[in-house]
């Protein structure tokens, strides 16, 4: 017998490990993880973000901070937060949604508290920026995938 092909994996039957970054509204702090983890991974993790109040847009202010380190966000936009992207995300990581989410038996949670970007100049979206870098490096450690220069 062959292995079914699980369409989740991209149609790949050698699935890569896949997260998914909640927060309220998918607009900054999720959507800057989820850019870092795309490009410092070179493809290797499956990534996803979503939000359980999704906003209209992605916050100009984090699209800014993560252009000044070669990623670029403006192709993406908020998306709504699914029990199938949580079931289908080996990892869960989740910055200020709460009780939100929802919880499966056999998903790795993480909670990264972190400030929000809402409403926050570029100054203090920096730093908030290089937190969430080095915590996806880290990530990134932990699942094995080395981090691309």
């Amino acid at each position: 017998m062959t292995d079914t092909q699980n369409p989740t994996t991209s149609g790949s039957p050698d699935p890569r490990p896949s997260v998914l970054f909640v927060c309220v509204h998918n607009a900054g702090r999720s959507q800057m993880a989820a850019g870092f983890l795309t490009h410092l991974s070179g493809g290797a993790v499956e990534v996803r973000s979503a939000g359980s109040m999704p906003a209209d847009q992605i916050n100009p202010t984090a699209v800014q901070a993560m252009l000044e380190l070669g990623v670029d966000l403006r192709d993406q936009s908020p998306k709504v937060l699914t029990t199938q992207a949580v079931q289908d995300s080996d990892v869960v990581i989740t910055m200020g949604c709460g009780d939100v989410c929802p919880i499966f038996p056999g998903k790795r949670y993480e909670d990264w508290a972190l400030a929000d970007p809402a409403g926050q100049g570029i100054e203090a979206v920096r730093p908030i920026r290089d937190e969430i870098r080095t915590r996806v490096l880290a990530l990134l450690d932990e699942l094995g995938v080395p981090a691309v220069p």
